[in-house]
């Protein structure tokens, strides 16, 4: 007899979202976690990260009321943060988690998990078998680039950033994207002197050219210092602290060093050469129902759809109906939002145009400045360098893409992301009446340019 209807490896928000909706569906279902239940996002990412973020933004917030309001002070304390983030990480420890499941009837096995054939998963030894299939739900871990001297040299990735008991005087950052800038955002805020050292020749290389600028005009006047177009090619201890040489010749030191140069997914320790998959591959391709072969599938990071706790419960709710044989649409990856928390944020849905290009669409481009808006005026400060920017497809008059910079970004985004999945027509979203003064009147501005 099978050990259950369904095992499902890895517990992160994919696979906790397939347990939970199989074992709601009457399905017997094994969960498997070498950390904790819950996975990256509730413990060292999207969760205890905007907890930091928050305080960080509170200061800046409190010291604009100087120019805005009236005259205060304000000391920053580190420990009430460190210990709001121990509070909502309950001090990294899954009990509640494991036992919510419990509670429902998935059963939970602590160990490394591997694929050991069709149907079958092996944990540190023992063999676990499937009536109906196995989903990967692995999720990824920090990438490390091979820098000389960096395996010799202490560093932290964004786990151990977000477990930080103390400030650092002076914090290097390898990487200029969204984890990296956020965290370097936070510990300038509460007193570090920070470094980005970033490769591409601005931050947030992957998002639209002008956010990317704009953000780092941002970064800069706040005093992080940014070193772009530059590499570290090594590093090294220096007493306390650590020395990162850079590609152009020049240093920078530091007192700690995070690396935040994105993730990756070990498809080989996940054992899916024994599925007939390639282990060196970056990736595990699924079909639109998560479908990897018969009798396995694949939600989260692994799949290579973008390393979001979005996507993973999106996924994993396709990949749960399809096992218990529900009707469901299939995926669709045209309108996945993305949200950089800086102070202001940056939301992006859809394609960039360069994206859009790429793949021959006859593109057309709004581009509006939100300091331009009523809004933004009043607003001041952190919204004195947002950008909203519309892609649309010139011949379907529909938008394919669209990023906003500026304070809640990611709430304004809502109406990008439904224009872009349900390919609302450009004159319909003109014809919209927009509220005023508020932010999102600024994408009038941006159609306007179309």
């Amino acid at each position: 007899m099978s050990d259950a209807d369904v095992i499902v490896m890895g517990m992160g928000p994919g696979g906790e979202e397939v347990a939970g909706r199989c074992t709601d569906g009457g399905l017997r279902v094994l969960g498997i976690e070498r950390k904790l239940v819950g996975g990256e996002c509730p413990y060292w990412g999207c969760v205890p990260s905007k907890v930091m973020v928050r305080a960080a933004d509170s200061l800046a917030e409190a010291a604009r009321a100087i120019g805005l309001a009236g005259s205060l002070r304000i000391d920053p304390e580190w420990a009430k943060v460190a210990a709001r983030v121990r509070e909502f990480t309950a001090d990294w420890n899954d009990e509640a988690a494991v036992e919510r499941h419990e509670a429902k009837g998935t059963k939970i096995v602590r160990g490394t998990a591997r694929i050991r054939g069709p149907r079958s998963v092996e944990v540190d030894g023992a063999v676990y078998e499937a009536e109906r299939g196995v989903v990967i739900a692995t999720g990824g871990e920090p990438a490390i680039p091979p820098i000389e001297g960096l395996s010799e040299t202490p560093f932290w990735t964004n786990r151990g950033a977000i477990e930080a008991s103390d400030v650092p005087g002076r914090l290097i950052v390898l990487g200029g994207g969204a984890i990296g800038l956020e965290l370097a955002q936070v510990f300038h805020r509460f007193g570090a002197d920070v470094t980005v050292v970033e490769s591409a020749a601005r931050v947030l290389a992957l998002e639209e050219p002008e956010n990317g600028e704009a953000l780092g005009r941002v970064l800069s006047d706040e005093g992080i210092t940014l070193r772009l177009g530059v590499r570290a090619e090594r590093v090294s201890s220096v007493g306390d602290g650590v020395r990162v040489v850079l590609s152009d010749g020049s240093g920078v030191e530091g007192d700690r060093l995070l690396v935040a140069t994105g993730r990756r997914s070990d498809l080989e320790a996940v054992g899916v050469a024994a599925a007939g998959l390639d282990p060196s591959a970056r990736s595990i391709e699924v079909d639109d129902r998560m479908r990897v072969a018969d009798g396995l599938w694949a939600v989260g990071d692994i799949t290579g759809k973008g390393g979001f706790t979005h996507i993973a419960t999106y996924q994993g709710r396709i990949a749960a109906a399809d096992i218990l044989g529900q009707p469901h649409a299939p995926a669709d990856y045209s309108a996945v939002p993305r949200v950089t928390f800086t102070d202001p944020e940056v939301g992006s849905v859809g394609l960039t145009q360069q994206q859009a290009e790429d793949a021959g669409i006859q593109v057309r481009v709004g581009v509006s400045d939100t300091s331009y808006s009523t809004r933004g005026s009043i607003h001041g400060t952190n919204a004195e360098h947002g950008v909203i920017k519309l892609i649309a497809d010139a011949d379907r008059g529909v938008l394919v893409g669209g990023s906003i910079m500026s304070p809640a970004a990611g709430e304004m985004l809502g109406i990008v992301m439904l224009a872009v999945r349900a390919q609302v027509p450009i004159q319909t979203l003109k014809d919209l009446i927009y509220p005023y003064p508020t932010f999102i009147r600024g994408l009038e501005s941006s159609l306007a340019e179309l």
